[in-house]
């Protein structure tokens, strides 16, 4: 049985010029989406809320090529509305967090208990399909729609595969929920699971968007000392003083030389861990710079694919250096994001200030205007 319903559709990989008034064309269109019934091991969704997310914004820009037309979306909350055949982990009425990278749970890695690296979710993903390999959206024209990431959530509906939905509490809010589906889960996931902070070791973060944000909530849940915030936006690092930091930077102007030195000068040399949330390999070469002999330089933003990365290779053996990716926190979702709910809920993992603003579907291309000019942290589609 078809569905029918709105959802905000990439059909051009530009943000597009800005027009007289300073607004930028429209990237994204609100359109009439069918919606087929679930196939075997899949769900029907209605979607509760969505973040917007620069993962996003990076197919949106090009930075991210994917594959288009593509219905956009991929950090939210839903509510089980139908199952297809084969379903026996949930039920209808459940409410669910999505998992942005579908894992099969038979792959090497799967196995290996690193689902974020399944290989045949990572293929599903790059084509714009489901796991199973079907798109279960057509535009009014009958013309097919690519599947974002497996989830698609900036659609009143959607359909997902089982193993790209987690089941959480029905008392927890939708747009507290849906941050656990990508900013607090790459976050924070970054800080506990792959680099495993201990209590007093030093952590720099490079960029406070909603990742940092949630990465800086994670250092100080963590209990790392000090916790020093870059960024180029004032805004952000008052906001991470709220949250814990005990130190902020303001990169803005200044050249790689003088950021390193004023935040090496802060840890004394560099700190143990450095994350790198921004995307850009630039960034990411000064996290390198400020990381402490025998630290480790996290690597969590995704740069454009074209984009290099250069070290020195004498600093990597003679200082016993280690740059790890950090791709969706290394968390294992099925139990990583009960884990940081619980935190979340003793009081440990303030993320309801990670959220700036709340808007309708109608209103994402101006919420993603904000998120390019980076004057938003995280904003939440309600529907």
């Amino acid at each position: 049985m078809m569905s029918i319903c709105r959802g905000a559709v990439l059909r051009g990989p530009e943000l597009g010029e800005k027009d007289s008034s300073g607004a930028r064309f429209k990237p994204l269109q609100i359109e009439e989406i069918e919606v087929a019934a679930p196939g075997s091991h899949e769900l029907l969704i209605k979607v509760l809320a969505a973040g917007l997310c620069h993962s996003d914004l990076s197919v949106m820009n090009g930075s991210r090529p994917r594959p288009l037309p593509m219905l956009l979306g991929h950090e939210a909350c839903g509510e089980v509305i139908a199952l297809g055949d084969g379903v026996d982990r949930f039920a209808v009425g459940d409410r669910v967090v999505f998992s942005f990278v579908p894992s099969c749970g038979h792959c090497l890695f799967c196995a290996g208990g690193r689902p974020s690296l399944c290989e045949p979710g990572a293929k599903a993903n790059g084509v714009g399909a489901l796991l199973s390999g079907e798109r279960r959206f057509k535009d009014k024209n009958g013309h097919a729609l690519n599947h974002h990431l497996g989830v698609s959530a900036f659609s009143e509906l959607t359909v997902v595969s089982d193993c790209s939905a987690v089941k959480v509490d029905k008392d927890l809010t939708p747009e507290i929920a849906a941050l656990f589906g990508c900013a607090v889960l790459t976050g924070v996931g970054a800080v506990i699971n792959t680099a495993q902070v201990s209590a007093g070791q030093s952590v720099i973060i490079f960029g406070m968007g909603g990742v940092g944000l949630a990465a800086l909530l994670g250092a100080v849940a963590a209990g790392a000392y000090p916790v020093v915030c870059v960024d180029i936006v004032e805004s952000k690092l008052e906001m991470a003083q709220t949250l814990g930091a005990t130190h902020v930077f303001n990169s803005k102007g200044l050249s790689t030389e003088d950021t390193v030195e004023a935040v090496k000068k802060i840890t004394s040399g560099g700190a143990a861990y450095v994350f790198e949330t921004v995307g850009n390999e630039q960034a990411l070469h000064q996290a390198y710079l400020s990381t402490a002999r025998g630290g480790t330089t996290v690597a969590v933003g995704l740069p454009h694919p074209s984009k290099q990365f250069s070290i020195s290779a004498a600093s990597l053996v003679a200082e016993e250096r280690t740059v790890k990716g950090s791709y969706m926190g290394s968390s294992v979702p099925i139990a990583d994001i009960p884990r940081l709910i619980a935190l979340y809920r003793s009081g440990r993992l303030a993320v309801e200030k990670l959220i700036s603003a709340r808007l309708t579907l109608d209103q994402i291309n101006y919420g993603f205007e904000q998120l390019d000019q980076g004057v938003a942290i995280r904003q939440i589609v309600l529907f």
